[in-house]
């Protein structure tokens, strides 16, 4: 039997779906935006790299009065949308009432959003002014990537180092557990702040293997046993079909 794909595994299939973490958050959107049966949009709300020339999207790079009026006449679909940045390659984010804006104007049954960056890391935990996510999201994807567990917490897998250390209580160099993941998932000030009123869900992503779905569902247990906040945690891999490994829900 065939388990359920991305989208239905977190609950995607239609509205503002934003990402936040570390350890492959655009893999994840990408996948949601090329596979949306609808008319499908992606943009960001902090700045962001050029995207890949293998995704299949119109990119749309103007500044926040020409997205307006562009973005929704557009009928291609999926359509990547972003305003221009002074740093080559990369691209800056749109703010949360364009989003709005473009989403219900231009009819789109789907927006994914990038709404913090990783400098692809494997693990974060947000400062004061992150996550960015918008007051229209619907959905929340909180990623991180299995391939951190069991590995010295240092600056080569951690973003915001200092955050993630006094998320977890840990010192530097110590191995991360399932127990400490976890506590980036369930600490007042962890990866779900300033999701808002949007449904936030746990990914575990990477989980390639045996070894890694054994240390993954451990977390899981552990995000759900201390996370009142989520009802099941998605595990996810580029070698899974439709990307899912499986769902652990709330028992």
């Amino acid at each position: 039997m065939t388990g359920p794909g991305l989208a239905e595994a977190v609950g995607a299939g239609h509205g503002v779906i934003c990402a936040v973490g570390a350890g492959g958050k655009k893999t994840l959107l990408y996948h949601l935006l090329e596979n949306h049966p609808g008319r499908a949009a992606m943009t960001t709300t902090v700045f962001t790299y050029q995207p890949p020339r293998r995704l299949k999207a119109t990119l749309i790079v103007d500044d926040e009065a020409g997205l307006r009026r562009r973005v929704p006449d557009t009928e291609r679909t999926p359509v990547l949308y972003a305003r221009p940045s002074d740093k080559a390659g990369r691209l800056a984010g749109v703010s949360a009432d364009t989003l709005a804006d473009i989403h219900r104007r231009g009819g789109f049954g789907i927006t994914v959003v990038k709404a913090d960056g990783a400098r692809m890391r494997l693990i974060k935990a947000p400062r004061e002014d992150e996550p960015v996510v918008p007051a229209c999201a619907d959905v929340v994807l909180l990623v991180s990537s299995v391939h951190a567990l069991a590995r010295p917490l240092d600056e080569r897998i951690a973003h915001r180092l200092d955050r993630v250390l006094a998320l977890t209580g840990m010192d530097e160099g110590q191995l991360l557990t399932p127990a400490t993941l976890a506590r980036l998932y369930t600490h007042p000030e962890g990866l779900a702040r300033g999701c808002g009123t949007a449904t936030a869900v746990p990914v575990l992503n990477m989980v390639d293997g045996p070894t890694a779905r054994e240390a993954a569902e451990e977390t899981a247990r552990h995000i759900l046993a201390d996370g009142e906040r989520y009802d099941r945690v998605v595990l996810t891999s580029n070698r899974a079909p439709g990307l899912v490994v499986g769902v652990i829900h709330r028992s």
